[in-house]
């Protein structure tokens, strides 16, 4: 199948599945003698891989780590299993971000008068000349 056929089986765009090329994520597909590019199931395979795994928030680095581990047929299931609870606690670090940001915006805008006056605690705290709330003690 060629790129196109190959990113609406793999669910990856055209670009994408380029750039993995280029990058090393993802071998470079064969070509035909007039250099149009042709993938089997295997690579289509490999890209629904990687898309998933891109999906599931994991790097490029971390997505070709899983890729050597998927390929070796002889690895640990526990090298899989700690990769897999990294990323969850790098997730659970970024959600708690997120809430922080979300408690400190929402300080911010309820203390916002909203109406004609020019006077915005929310300006006033990106410039740093506001309150430090709650949330930034955090």
């Amino acid at each position: 199948m060629n790129i196109g056929e190959a990113s609406l089986a793999s669910g990856v765009s055209a670009k994408m599945i380029r750039y993995y090329e280029e990058i090393g994520l993802v071998r470079p597909a064969t070509r035909t003698a007039s250099n149009y590019r042709i993938y089997g199931e295997d690579e289509v395979n490999r890209l629904r891989f990687v898309r998933r795994s891109r999906d599931l928030g994991f790097s490029l680095e971390e997505t070709e780590k899983l890729l050597a581990l998927w390929a070796d047929k002889e690895r640990a299931s526990g090298e899989v299993k700690k990769l897999a609870l990294d990323h969850i606690a790098e997730l659970e670090e970024k959600i708690a971000s997120m809430k922080a940001m979300v408690a400190t915006l929402s300080e911010l805008a309820e203390s916002c008068h909203g109406d004609h006056r020019p006077s915005c605690p929310i300006l006033a705290d990106l410039a740093g000349s506001g309150k430090r709330t709650r949330a930034h003690r955090n």
